[in-house]
């Protein structure tokens, strides 16, 4: 009675629940909002791997054009992209893995290499139907054949189990002139990674007097520690190039 008979007492008790239904309005669309966006985000994941896809037969294709004008469309389609979601993430092992929520159902196979958006992550190690484990790049038992960019020079990244933000650049000969800032990127030298994938910055260069080699310290662009989506990358012509190698009797020491 005295809301409805006192224009004063309606005006505040109406403002009050005006406020109480926006924000609950407000909360409640914020938790759909919230919600969405890993809808959103794996709709974003699934365009990165097929843009990712679609810019290597670009590449591949004007490649061919410079080169060659008959070239083969195995070497046009030399990668393929898949987009997973990580559902385990470990970083603070010595032997760090990493499992996705796709396996064999999505085509993935042992050994085939891991990005993400940022850079390297590492190599699948097995597979089951609806999961695949995952090498990371931080496990002391994974190297990845790498280059300076700036200088050319190849090596090989490999972790020491100490800090995840950091990896080491091995095998860079004394005469080179590494540089704090120098990317550092995947070679190509196999056929499981393509060439020209980050792995990071040079964050640290020492050379001890007489060593043949630099010790050089890496920055990872991939933080491990919020690593949400990656991409597995099926190489279309791993599987020739090994079987030349077996044949020939060449033994497969960089991965």
């Amino acid at each position: 009675m005295i809301v409805v008979n006192n224009q004063y007492q309606s005006a505040a008790f109406f403002n009050s629940s005006n406020r109480m239904a926006a924000g609950m309005m407000g909360f409640t669309y914020n938790m759909s909002q919230y919600f969405s966006l890993r809808e959103i985000n794996v709709e974003l994941a699934n365009e990165n791997a097929q843009l990712r896809t679609k810019l290597e037969k670009r590449n591949q294709s004007l490649f061919s054009l410079e080169v060659h004008e008959d070239q083969d469309p195995a070497i046009m389609n030399r990668f393929d992209y898949i987009s997973a979601k990580v559902v385990n993430n470990f970083t603070e092992n010595l032997k760090n893995h990493i499992t996705i929520n796709e396996g064999r159902n999505a085509g993935i196979e042992q050994g085939m290499a891991v990005i993400s958006s940022a850079g390297v992550v590492g190599k699948v190690k097995s597979v089951s139907e609806h999961f695949s484990v995952i090498i990371s790049v931080l496990n002391s038992d994974m190297h990845v054949s790498s280059v300076i960019k700036r200088t050319g020079n190849i090596g090989t990244i490999g972790w020491n189990g100490t800090d995840p933000r950091y990896v080491n650049l091995e095998y860079i000969p004394r005469h080179v002139k590494p540089l704090a800032g120098d990317s550092v990127v995947t070679s190509g030298y196999n056929a499981v990674f393509p060439d020209g994938i980050l792995v990071g910055l040079i964050s640290e260069v020492n050379l001890s007097e007489g060593a043949p080699f630099y010790e050089i310290k890496v920055e990872l662009a991939q933080d491990f520690t919020k690593l949400s989506f990656v991409e597995i990358v099926r190489s279309n012509l791993k599987k020739e190039m090994d079987s030349l190698e077996v044949a020939t009797g060449v033994e497969e020491t960089m991965k």
